[in-house]
């Protein structure tokens, strides 16, 4: 028996990465699993069905459960067909796992209107194509007085949650925006028996892998193979599954997660106040808020 014995998943960029080790995983704890992948390269261009296509056929020859999916979630009729697939296979969908994501860095004097839109769509749009059609579908089992006990799980990241990574405006910002996401579609959907949380990896993968500088070197595999690897993406998907399980009770949050540590990340919050008794004039904003000196 498995923890996630008889969950329907799907995993959308399942065919690499992060994506790979939440599908491999996520059947070996019994989950029927929906492996979504169109193949393309790390900056989204090209498309590619054998990624899907061959962890699908790994995961039913170590006597699991799997399909291939290679449709693009950020087409909007596109994620209705793979959520659609999922229902018509396995009789209904338990699990969303939007994982799929590109990058296109670029310094913003540079970064043309194709980059900000590719990243803001894979990412952005993706996570809520796929999640409003299961929602959809969640939706009508409850009607249908069905006690629904699903889960999704989202993939923000540092940069756009606590870091401001240069070159990836458009990233970054899609990835925040996805962190806001998973916590208005968490106080929508609870009523219905969804729960949504999302994480933030760090882990070696296609999109890290070249990262220059220091990043880079760290993401390296260890020299010493008896050394723990902390970017190793297999060691994102525990919490993964965690979170996919029927009985976890956590919703409404996000997490930081890199090789044998988790942190939950807490959003924007007020901070210090700044106040006066009368109208806001610049000397005052000066003093409060410059800190230099100006005379009252």
């Amino acid at each position: 028996m498995g923890i996630l014995d008889g969950r329907v998943t799907v995993i959308t960029g399942a065919g690499n990465g992060i994506g790979r080790e939440h599908a491999l995983l996520f059947a070996s704890e019994g989950a029927k699993v929906v492996v979504n992948d169109l193949g393309g390269n790390p900056d989204g261009t090209g498309a590619d069905a054998s990624p899907a296509t061959k962890l699908a056929e790994e995961i039913r020859a170590a006597g699991g459960e799997a399909v291939p999916n290679h449709d693009d979630i950020a087409d909007f009729a596109a994620a209705k067909h793979l959520i659609d697939q999922a229902v018509e296979t396995f009789g209904r969908l338990d699990v969303l796992v939007n994982n799929a994501g590109i990058l296109r860095d670029q310094f913003l004097h540079r970064m043309t209107e194709e980059e900000w839109d590719l990243v803001v769509r894979v990412h952005l749009k993706g996570h809520f194509s796929t999640l409003r059609h299961a929602t959809d579908h969640w939706r009508g089992r409850s009607k249908a007085g069905e006690e629904v006990r699903a889960a999704v799980i989202n993939t923000t990241s540092a940069s756009g949650t606590y870091l401001a990574n240069p070159g990836q405006a458009n990233y970054g910002s899609a990835k925040a925006a996805i962190a806001a996401l998973t916590l208005v579609a968490a106080a929508e959907l609870g009523r219905i028996g969804v729960r949504v949380n999302a994480i933030a990896p760090a882990a070696r993968t296609r999109l890290t892998v070249d990262v220059p500088g220091m990043v880079g070197e760290l993401m390296k595999k260890p020299e010493d193979p008896d050394a723990f690897d902390t970017f190793d993406p297999a060691h994102v998907s525990p919490l993964v599954a965690y979170l996919a399980r029927e009985d976890c009770p956590v919703t409404g949050k996000l997490f930081a997660v890199q090789g044998g540590a988790i942190s939950e990340l807490e959003g924007w919050r007020a901070g210090e106040t700044f106040s006066t008794d009368g109208p806001w004039t610049q000397e005052i904003l000066e003093r409060q808020l410059g800190g230099a000196g100006v005379a009252a």
